[in-house]
């Protein structure tokens, strides 16, 4: 084997460890959970259904490619991913997979009972809408994400304190509710118990990491995932 080649082997090698990284499921899961800010890893752990030992383990190979970081605070581990382009990578991943994968197409229209409860990512006029007050926009995560970030002009309701604080939010006006991004079930759960409630509603697919690709996140240089 001559030299020029053992380099092209090596090169492809590296490049080959970021798609082995991601090959899991889950590794991809916690990614767009990382999307949404810091977090230790017993709230990973939670969140994606797994157990510690589980999600340490994945954590270790998203460490060990350089996808994510972490810091410890007394016994906690807290985990970030390592760049804002690991966050664009996942948005660019998922939309590569959408547009070539019938499967996940298919998957995704069982987000939605009905076309109806879908908004389009129309960035700019929804921004319109809600700068005016044609719209409230409604973020259903927990509150330390939407702290990290948020959509402009949002308001933070998370999904288990939505039934108990519906009151607070205008009948006269569509709910726009978005969480973490397309595969995330929160929005449509809150679309649900809207329009359960006589309220109009409808579900924005996109979530922070989608909106950071597209550079509309407010107060882009203070969130954590942009930083380089």
């Amino acid at each position: 084997m001559n030299n020029a080649r053992q380099i092209k082997n090596v090169l492809y090698e590296q490049v080959a460890r970021i798609g082995k990284a991601v090959s899991s499921p889950k590794r991809l899961e916690l990614i767009e959970l990382l999307c949404q800010g810091e977090k230790p890893v017993e709230r990973l752990a939670q969140e994606s259904s797994i157990s510690m030992k589980l999600a340490s383990a994945h954590l270790r190979e998203l460490r060990e490619a350089h996808l994510v970081d972490t810091r410890r605070d007394g016994k906690n581990i807290y985990y970030r991913l390592a760049d804002r382009q690991v966050a664009e990578f996942w948005v660019m991943l998922h939309t590569l997979a959408e547009e070539r994968l019938v499967e996940l197409q298919m998957a995704l229209q069982q987000i939605v009972s009905s076309p109806g409860e879908l908004i389009s990512n129309d960035r700019e006029n929804l921004m319109k809408s809600a700068r005016k007050g044609e719209v409230v926009v409604l973020d259903v995560r927990p509150v330390e994400e939407y702290l990290n970030a948020h959509l402009p002009f949002a308001r933070s309701i998370p999904l288990n304190e939505l039934k108990n604080r519906i009151d607070e939010l205008p009948k006269d006006r569509p709910i726009v509710a978005y969480c973490r991004g397309p595969y995330c079930l929160m929005a449509k759960d809150a679309v649900d118990l809207l329009m359960n409630e006589g309220y109009w509603a409808v579900h924005l697919r996109d979530g922070i990491a989608e909106w950071n690709f597209a550079g509309k996140v407010r107060d882009a240089e203070n969130i954590a995932i942009l930083k380089k």
